[in-house]
């Protein structure tokens, strides 16, 4: 018999917020935010209309905001970010959905697009595997680029397959909210698009 998984977008499907932005902001604070999202609003227009990649545009964001942070002053803004800002933003839907799932023993994935930093430690809290897209490192410091793929679309399923073997697995259902979760969504036994 099959073991069976379950698996989730993050920001959107779980949340009620993009935590990218929430964590740039929680980090930089309000001003900075603002400000360098309208310093880089001519790569999130091309992004939008499909001229630059999803991942082109995050890079352009990540590194305008964090190039050359060092690893472990990022690793710890991740983690106040994890404990002071991301138990807000979490939909109690999804939650008692991830926690009913888990009672009937399927094992639960978030798959994400946002890096994986600050959200492992929620991940592990509630017993959730974490597959997400992740982050340059170079002497020490963030980069701003990602290390591999942005985890989005195909790339979710590649990451999916990569982590389990599906032969060994059935996908039960997955969640998601966005055209980028579709792939992932045509997975699942059932799949449910924007269901909090």
């Amino acid at each position: 018999m099959k073991k069976k998984i379950a698996v989730f977008d993050f920001d959107g499907t779980i949340t009620t917020k993009d935590t990218l932005l929430e964590f740039i902001k929680f980090n930089k604070g309000s001003f900075a935010f603002y400000s360098g999202l309208l310093l880089n609003l001519p790569y999130l227009v091309a992004f939008k209309i499909k001229i630059i990649s999803n991942q082109s545009a995050k890079e352009k964001v990540l590194k305008f905001f964090f190039h050359d942070t060092p690893l472990a002053v990022f690793k710890n803004n991740c983690v106040s970010f994890s404990k002071e800002i991301l138990p807000g933003l979490i939909r109690k839907k999804a939650l008692e959905e991830i926690k009913r799932l888990q009672g009937e023993g399927i094992t639960v994935a978030i798959v994400s697009a946002s890096p994986q930093d600050w959200i492992q430690d929620w991940a592990d809290e509630i017993g959730a595997l974490l597959i997400a897209s992740q982050l340059e490192i170079k002497n020490g410091k963030i980069t701003g680029n990602l290390s591999g793929k942005n985890c989005h679309g195909n790339e979710k399923v590649r990451r999916i397959c990569e982590t389990f073997d599906l032969s060994k697995y059935e996908v039960v259902a997955a969640y998601g909210d966005s055209s980028g979760d579709k792939p992932m969504l045509a997975l699942a036994a059932q799949s449910f698009y924007r269901p909090f």
